[in-house]
């Protein structure tokens, strides 16, 4: 047990939390074995709670106890469209763990980093299981922080040789095309029209700002045989009719799609064929063959934040990392 406990608080910043030296490897990892833990029925997580102040923004809350970590905790996370315009991020907040035998605070540390890598870790775990293993192409709807982890995680189990980055702003897309090129020498392509990023590709993720009436850009026919998508923006980008076209569609959690059902998300979407559990663990099958178009809409879980925040707090503690602030 930490000795601080009960007397100091653990704060790591945004540096902090990136600099702990987490690889998206070790990210990807964490998370098929906490939804291991989750098909098993060991783990707690209430639905996301909310308030909404502007159009399309939210700010979250989102606990988590996971008993085979000893992790538990909560983010506070908002999530703002707007904020580009203001030279905001979209996505910030704060991510709280306790300690798993006595609720004491133990560390408190900024999630952007951790929203950012997790989420791109959901999208690769569920491809691994739903998009063919020979995908070569990748189309980037959304050049921003998703479009970079998500293809942080997918060059790692794909042998992708190309990839079609489009945003609304092509100056943004080009910029995306140069920096990835070099991060991971891999042709980038910066394409002016999203038609482009999806009717050539193997893997689609759509990774612009999630909205409750979807702009539907990606229209059917678009969508080739025996590709997959990642909807890390909820159903925003996609026409009922691209959706229709679509013969898996799964999630990390159907309660939770449920939920944004009820108020007004997801009214078009296909029948849910299975949640990422049940990937993980077998009790479904993910992909049956070459030619079926799969589809994954990962929410994002509080369980998902607290397996990767538990994982920093130990490896800031082993590193000396973080300032100590008093309780």
């Amino acid at each position: 047990m930490n000795l601080q406990l009960g007397r100091n608080l653990l704060y790591l910043s945004q540096a902090d939390v990136s600099a702990a030296g987490l690889t998206m490897q070790e990210i990807i990892s964490a998370l098929g074995g906490m939804f291991r833990e989750k098909a098993g029925g060991r783990v707690e997580m209430p639905a996301k709670i909310g308030i909404h102040t502007m159009p399309d923004a939210f700010i979250h809350a989102m606990p988590a106890a996971i008993s085979e970590l000893k992790a538990a905790g909560m983010k506070w996370v908002g999530g703002y469209p707007a904020n580009s315009k203001r030279g905001l991020p979209y996505i910030s907040g704060l991510l709280i763990l306790n300690d798993h035998e006595t609720g004491i605070p133990l560390a408190l540390m900024d999630c952007t980093w951790i929203t950012a890598q997790r989420t791109g870790a959901a999208t690769a775990l569920a491809a691994k299981y739903l998009a063919r293993p020979d995908c070569e192409t990748l189309g980037i709807l959304g050049c921003g922080v998703q479009g970079r982890s998500n293809l942080e995680a997918l060059v790692l189990l794909f042998p992708l040789k190309k990839v079609f980055a489009y945003d609304t702003d092509f100056e943004r897309a080009a910029a995306y095309a140069r920096e990835a090129q070099s991060q991971f020498e891999i042709d980038v392509e910066p394409v002016r029209q999203p038609k482009d990023a999806v009717t050539a590709s193997d893997i689609v993720v759509t990774a612009g700002p999630i909205l409750r009436k979807p702009h539907a850009t990606i229209k059917a026919g678009w969508f080739r045989e025996g590709a997959f998508a990642s909807l890390v923006d909820f159903d925003s980008y996609w026409d009922p009719a691209a959706l229709a076209q679509v013969d898996k569609f799964c999630t990390d959690d159907i309660p939770q799609l449920e939920h944004y059902r009820t108020i007004g998300y997801f009214q078009h979407i296909p029948p849910i064929y299975a949640d990422l559990a049940e990937l993980v663990t077998g009790r479904k099958a993910g992909r049956q063959n070459s030619k079926e178009r799969t589809m994954a809409c990962n929410l994002g879980l509080a369980l998902e934040d607290i397996a990767v925040a538990q994982l920093i707090y130990e490896r800031a503690l082993a590193k000396g990392m973080g300032t100590w602030l008093p309780l």
